[in-house]
């Protein structure tokens, strides 16, 4: 095991001690020395925003695509990010990109339904989560998120019934 490879490694036990601090410093000491280091962007992005840190992840999360454009888990995790800040068509604009690259991503497709939801696209949402429960049957995020959209439209039904 490299240099890189240990403090990488130390870096995921920190996050896992919940350490987030401690890992971003090791995230920075392994990008001073390998600034183009795909895995220590993403993992340094994804620990900025479990802090909370939200802006700062998505500029990980950039730096990282414009090494690999087409890098699936930076894109996931910009979208995360930007659904987090409620930039919706922004954090669709992601999803896309993945699905372009695989059209099976059921995470993917997962987390654009749950943005088509929050745009109050409910029917375009639960056809997302159909067909990422289609590719993977025990996603349990798409599953919930199914069902949540299914009690909504539902419910939403069931008002303009009561209103005629």
């Amino acid at each position: 095991m490299n240099n890189t490879d240990r403090m990488l490694s130390e870096a995921y036990e920190c996050v896992e001690e919940g350490d987030f601090q401690d890992a971003i410093n090791l995230y920075d000491l392994v990008l001073k020395n390998e600034p183009s280091n795909i895995n220590a962007l993403i993992d340094k992005g994804v620990t900025l925003q479990n802090m909370g840190r939200i802006k700062r992840a998505i500029r990980a999360y950039d730096k990282a695509l414009m090494i690999s454009p087409a890098n699936i888990d930076a894109l996931l995790n910009k979208g995360t990010a930007l659904h987090s800040c409620q930039q919706y068509k922004e954090a669709m604009n992601c999803y896309d990109a993945v699905l372009k690259i695989d059209k099976k991503c059921a995470m993917a497709l997962a987390y654009k339904g749950l943005s088509l939801g929050e745009t109050g696209k409910l029917q375009d949402a639960l056809k997302h989560f159909k067909k990422a429960l289609s590719i993977d049957k025990e996603f349990d995020l798409a599953s919930i998120s199914k069902d949540m959209a299914q009690d909504l439209l539902k419910s939403i039904n069931d008002n303009k019934i009561k209103t005629q």
